[in-house]
């Protein structure tokens, strides 16, 4: 975790929520994840209207909460301004949300912090601060979209072992806030979980589910909406499967639209894990069909975010790429 990053300016942050750590298990010397907890189906909130779910934001990296790296906790006379999330050196770091790239250096260019750090400004008063990368994998003043690679978790800085400090900022550049809590409200279980979207969500993910429910015999239009033809979709599956009908998309949905998938297979489940593949940076085409260039995609994401590389698109993977 950080040794003496992040230390905040003043006290007196927020930390109510405190976090409990939900970790992951790793398999064979701490670089195959194959988290107890990723199949958990709980907590799921209900959905309502003007939702901050709304499928903007995504998980930045996979990994467990260490402790004594949680937000507010006690840094050299102050408090520690981020999350920390662990797992090893070269861990794939992705953009939390769309923006642009306006800090790419040491500490990110903010006071306390050290190693290779990116800020991402998303507009509204709202930045992320990605610190202790290995590597970037974006240049200063790039625009990106939620979900892109952006970075190498590492362990550059004042460190005690690999991880990814996260920060959220909220009202402008400086202003912390519990990125925790701040993620949980848009529907992303930071570290690793299944994501949350409620009716009238957009983006890639809108596409990976409205793709899933064509697989099962709906005729929707994939645009990326989850407007009231593809929620009332979703009410009808919640429906036939026995879950909450609210049209929210989560941790209860999710499991059961999914498919498990491995080359050989085609059909729109194909394309919804194409798509899914695409927001993670893989830059494949959305055919339908698993063949040799999609298996090379999904191993690699499977890498680079620790996950057992076996080709199959399975829970576990699934749950990694729309988190």
């Amino acid at each position: 975790m950080c040794e003496s990053c992040g230390v905040a300016e003043k006290d007196g942050f927020d930390i109510g929520g405190r976090t409990l750590s939900r970790r992951m298990l790793l398999a064979g010397a701490g670089v195959g994840l194959v988290g107890a907890t990723l199949l958990g189906a709980g907590n799921q909130s209900p959905a309502h209207g003007a939702t901050l779910q709304n499928g903007a934001w995504c998980n930045p990296a996979l990994g467990y909460f260490p402790n004594g790296g949680h937000f507010g906790a006690p840094r050299n006379g102050g408090s520690h301004t981020g999350q920390d999330v662990t797992n090893s050196s070269g861990t794939a770091v992705y953009a939390a949300a769309a923006g642009t790239v306006i800090r790419r250096q040491w500490g990110g260019g903010l006071p306390y912090r050290t190693g290779n750090g990116i800020v991402i400004s998303h507009g509204g008063g709202l930045y992320t601060y990605y610190g202790h990368l290995n590597a970037y994998r974006v240049s200063l003043n790039a625009k990106v979209s939620a979900g892109q690679r952006i970075g190498d978790m590492g362990t550059t800085g004042n460190v005690t072992g690999p991880h990814l400090h996260f920060e959220t900022h909220s009202g402008g550049l400086g202003a912390v806030v519990n990125p925790v809590s701040f993620m949980s409200a848009r529907g992303v279980k930071l570290g690793g979980g299944w994501s949350y979207l409620d009716p009238d969500a957009r983006g890639q993910r809108a596409r990976v589910i409205q793709f899933l429910l064509n697989q099962r015999g709906h005729n929707l239009e994939v645009d990326g909406w989850l407007g009231p033809v593809s929620t009332a979709a979703v009410k009808s599956f919640q429906r036939s499967n026995g879950l909450v009908v609210d049209g929210q998309v989560g941790a209860a949905t999710w499991p059961k639209l999914i498919y498990e998938l491995r080359q050989g297979a085609r059909g729109n489940h194909v394309r919804a894990l194409q798509t899914a593949l695409n927001k993670r940076s893989a830059g494949i085409l959305v055919d339908g069909d698993f063949g040799p260039a999609t298996n090379s995609a999904v191993r690699t994401f499977q890498s680079v975010n620790r996950l057992v590389v076996d080709g199959l698109a399975g829970p576990y993977t699934w749950r990694a790429l729309v988190g």
